[in-house]
């Protein structure tokens, strides 16, 4: 099937007016690296003071002078850039407070403007630089300060490839070395290591000049050499999408290509950077060739003045606010605004609901944008240079992932759901790294079993098993569900642009069976979602390691489980605790936040609204809140305990105690029970 932009014809080549500022700064690599007189390097020490000194104090250091061990490892983008760095939109500000995180006895090591008014031009610190999360503000902070280069042993993959979208050449110690001695190198020794269109975009200065040049017809992208072979789901989206390259074309993981996209979205955490991008880049009368299906959603920080640490940037929280509307009403994407101080819903939900078609290739600024492939699609997070690329350009590269497939049969037990399935997979094969960048395929009799919003929360999940993404295949459920939603839908259209994998596909992290009737009750203990544990069926509706664990919050919601389905879990336990005249446990919350106002009507229709609130329920409308850190439902005390259905439980992401996942079963029998509990008929008997 040939490739099906959503942009009229030749629209990709419009030459648009380019600015001289910020972003458009990006020019074309020049061929030879050289360390000009009186140009300085930093040195990234684990000796904190003597960062100082080169900060504050004027001090000098060399290569030859150091080993590679005493240089900072592991530095993560939120030393690079904290979350309330991220508030910010403009390249000036976030440069102000780069490495605004890194602390010495109680003190910023990098004072405001300290990287800027350094005067550096090179960076330099050990193994495994830019951990953590996938933040692009903390190799925008580096560039934006006066970074040319950037010196490490290795990088963090995602933090490369920002960097990379930036023209930002990284390399080794022993380059920094040799042009400290005076010595130049050749571009190609920075960028060899790297696939041709990568090699190019570097070579261009960056994602953006390379789009333009692309675009404009005055670059030529290598030919394709895959020959013809069967293909998983996720191959086959992007080889039909291929720009570039002849049709009927395959390709294979890791083929560097560029293809086309049908749509996307960014939300207000986001929007900002890509508007400033884009008038920087293409000025400000930039337009979008086509933004009917590329939208902006008000969701993740509409209650974010529920955390007393947000309050003193919440006058940023309204800029962000305020430029989302600005790009909106610019360029016509669709828009989900808050009416009132009410969302129509979180960005993932409602885009299912409304616009991912079966077939898509998407692309949003958040990591959980692979919810879109439960229909049938190819979608997965960006950050804001590459999302402000596709929605002008209309193509974005694409290094072709492996994938791995999970077959699954059976059916699950009464008191077991998706995220129970889900939790199963991320602790036997996400701790194995089996599902490490991998498109997550999921297929056989058991999906039937599954219902579509069940077969999200697998999709939705895929990026805490630190996977591409996750995509299901189609079937008459599928179809039914979205003619339901989207009634303008011609569903035959629908059900010929549906992939399957070819008969003899290739499965770089194997095909994995799960018998769903094996799959128990799970809780993900602090820390991290793979540190799940099954339900003992010796001891009941006890969990097994957490059945003296008393609770003080338990919480229903965010995009992985405030669907309709998880509501309809959460008002089957609350339903059978109000026959039996129980309310929640004295001493527990128990907050629902709806998904969208789609399932917020069904829950109102079926009586269930109605039915929360009698048994002790605090509802919250539709939007982000306690999966970020930014709602009612959070933790304000260390010892404090939380058991809840959201995606991650990582330390401190959802209020400083300790936070348990478990299914939206578990979460709501808990809130009765007052203890981690699993759910099963005769509960509350």
């Amino acid at each position: 099937m040939a490739f099906r932009s959503p942009f009229p014809p030749d629209s990709v080549k419009q030459v648009r007016r380019v600015g001289e500022t910020g972003m458009g700064m990006q020019h074309k690599t020049p061929s030879v690296v050289r360390l000009e007189e009186g140009a300085r390097v930093l040195f990234l020490t684990k000796d904190l003071e003597l960062i100082r000194k080169q900060l504050y104090e004027g001090v000098n250091l060399r290569m030859e002078d150091l080993s590679v061990e005493d240089l900072l490892d592991d530095i993560n983008t939120d030393v690079m850039t904290p979350a309330w760095v991220c508030f910010d939109h403009d390249p000036a500000e976030i440069a102000k407070n780069a490495y605004a995180g890194l602390m010495h006895e109680g003190k910023r090591v990098f004072e405001e403007n300290a990287l800027i008014n350094g005067g550096f031009q090179i960076i330099v610190s050990g193994q495994r630089k830019g951990t953590g999360s996938s933040r692009e503000t903390a190799a925008q902070c580096e560039r934006w300060a006066g970074i040319r280069l950037v010196i490490a042993a290795s990088f963090a993959p995602i933090h490369e490839r920002n960097n990379i979208n930036l023209g930002q050449l990284m390399g080794d110690h022993a380059m920094l070395e040799r042009l400290q001695n005076g010595e130049e190198l050749a571009l190609e020794e920075f960028t060899s290591r790297y696939d041709p269109v990568t090699r190019l975009i570097l070579e261009e200065g960056g994602l953006f000049p390379f789009a333009k040049r692309l675009a404009a017809g005055e670059l030529h992208l290598p030919a394709l050499t895959t020959p013809p072979r069967p293909m998983t789901m996720a191959e086959k989206i992007v080889a039909r999408n291929l720009v570039g390259q002849p049709e009927g074309q395959c390709v294979k993981p890791h083929d560097p290509v560029i293809a086309g996209v049908q749509g996307g979205y960014s939300h207000e955490f986001t929007t900002a950077q890509v508007h400033t991008f884009l008038s920087e880049v293409y000025g400000e009368d930039y337009t979008l060739p086509n933004p009917g299906k590329f939208a902006v959603f008000e969701d993740h920080l509409l209650y974010a003045d529920h955390n007393p640490r947000f309050i003193p940037f919440m006058h940023k929280v309204q800029t962000l606010r305020d430029l989302q509307k600005a790009f909106q009403v610019h360029t016509g994407v669709r828009d989900y605004s808050a009416v009132d101080g009410v969302s129509p819903g979180i960005c993932h939900q409602v885009a299912r609901e409304e616009f991912i078609e079966v077939g898509d290739f998407i692309q949003a600024t958040d990591s959980h944008t692979c919810m879109g492939g439960v229909s049938n699609a190819l979608t997965y997070g960006v950050g804001a240079t590459e999302y402000a690329n596709l929605v002008s350009a209309g193509f974005t590269f694409v290094k072709v992932p492996e994938s791995i497939r999970f077959e699954l049969v059976g059916e699950l037990h009464p008191g077991c759901t998706a995220k129970d399935v889900i939790l199963h997979i991320l602790a036997d094969h996400a701790r194995e790294e089996l599902t490490l960048n991998r498109s997550m395929e999921f297929g056989g009799s058991g999906l039937a079993s599954l219902s579509v919003d069940e077969r999200a929360t697998l999709c939705n999940m895929a990026t805490e098993c630190s996977a591409r993404t996750g995509i299901c295949e189609a079937d008459e459920q599928l179809y039914a569900w979205m003619g339901e939603r989207m009634p303008h839908l011609d569903l035959d259209a629908q059900r010929a642009l549906a992939v399957a994998p070819d008969e003899g596909a290739v499965y770089d992290g194997g095909v994995h069976v799960i018998d769903l009737s094996t799959i128990q009750p799970m809780v993900a203990h602090p820390g991290d979602p793979d540190k799940g544990i099954p339900s003992d069926p010796t001891n009941g509706a006890n969990v097994a390691d957490v059945n003296d664990v008393a609770i003080d919050i338990a919480y229903g919601g965010s995009c992985t489980a405030g669907k309709e389905d998880d509501v309809a879990y959460y008002a089957e336990v609350c339903s059978a605790a109000e026959a039996a005249g129980l309310v929640v446990a004295e001493g527990v919350e128990f907050y629902i936040q709806y998904g969208s106002g789609h399932v917020k009507a069904l829950a109102v229709r079926e009586g269930w609204h109605d039915l929360f609130g009698r048994v002790g329920v605090k509802l919250i409308d539709p939007g982000c809140g306690a999966c970020i850190g930014a709602g009612p439902g959070v933790s304000t005390e260390a010892d404090q305990v939380t058991v809840s259905a959201i995606n991650r439980n990582f330390q401190g992401r959802s209020g400083p105690g300790r936070l348990y996942l478990a299914s939206p079963l578990t979460v709501a029998a808990s809130a009765f029970t007052g203890r981690i509990t699993a759910w099963r008929d005769d509960l509350f008997a």
